[in-house]
Parts: structure tokens; C-alpha cells; sequence
């Protein structure tokens, strides 16, 4: 792996784990002030599937 692939791979999981907690927050705040339950439910989703794609990545 080139080094600047080597990189990219090393910032990827905390990439990933910033965006799970984005995601975690706005459903979290969308389902909180009732705008829309609905993606609300689907950003806390995608969030628990970005936290188990980096369990695998590191494990």
C-alpha cells in the first residue's frame, strides 16, 4: 500500500466514528423535537451500521 493510501486507511475509522456520532446526534435531536421521526430513526440506524463497520475495520 502506498503511503498515501496508508494514511487515508489510518484516518478512516475516526472519519467513520465522528460521522456515527453526527448521526447519533441529529436522530437524536430529530426524533427529540418531533420534526421527523422517521430519518430521525433511520440516522440512529446508519449510525449503529458505521460503529459495527469500525469494530470490524480494527478488529
Amino acid at each position: 500500500m502506498t503511503p498515501a493510501f496508508g494514511s487515508i486507511a489510518a484516518a478512516a475509522p475516526a472519519l467513520a466514528m465522528l460521522g456515527a456520532l453526527a448521526c447519533l446526534v441529529g436522530g437524536g435531536y430529530l426524533i427529540a423535537s418531533r420534526r421527523d421521526r422517521i430519518k430521525g430513526a433511520l440516522m440512529l440506524v446508519m449510525a449503529a451500521v458505521l460503529v459495527g463497520n469500525v469494530l470490524i475495520w480494527v478488529a
